[in-house]
C-alpha cells in the first residue's frame, strides 16, 4: 500500500468565523469553494474546511455538536517563527504556546482556531 496525503479536512461549526481565520488572519488563499466547502492552497497538501451541518447533509456522517476542545493539529512551517507568531497575535489569533526551541533545535509555537483546533507554527526540520 502506498498512501499520499493530499488534503485535510478540518469540520467546523461557524462557517463565517472559521473562513475569516484562515483566509484573512491566517494569509491563507482560496484554491477552491463551493458553498460552505472550501480549499486553500497550503503547498503540497491542501486544508479543506466544511460545516458540521454540510458533511452531515451532503454525506451522511455523523457530526457530533461538542463544546470539547479538538483534538486535532495543523502544522505550519515558516522561516522565523517569533516574527510570525507577533503578526498572527496583532491580527488577533489566540497564541496558546509562545515560541519555545526544543532539544533537537526546532523553534515551535501553537495558536488555535475558532472551533479549538491547535495549530502549529514552526521551523523545518
Amino acid at each position: 500500500m502506498n498512501l499520499s496525503m493530499k488534503y485535510v479536512i478540518l469540520y467546523v461549526t461557524d462557517y463565517e468565523k472559521s473562513m475569516k481565520f484562515y483566509r484573512d488572519q491566517l494569509g491563507l488563499k482560496v484554491k477552491m469553494q463551493q458553498g460552505t466547502y472550501v480549499e486553500f492552497d497550503t503547498g503540497a497538501t491542501t486544508l479543506s474546511m466544511n460545516t458540521r451541518e454540510s458533511v452531515q447533509e451532503l454525506i451522511g456522517l455523523d457530526m457530533p455538536k461538542t463544546d470539547a476542545p479538538q483534538s486535532f493539529e495543523v502544522g505550519f512551517t515558516v522561516e522565523n517563527v517569533e516574527d510570525t507568531i507577533e503578526k498572527l497575535r496583532s491580527a488577533g489569533v489566540p497564541v496558546v504556546k509562545e515560541p519555545t526551541v526544543k532539544p533537537w533545535g526546532q523553534t515551535v509555537s501553537y495558536v488555535t482556531d475558532p472551533d479549538g483546533h491547535y495549530i502549529e507554527i514552526c521551523t523545518a526540520m
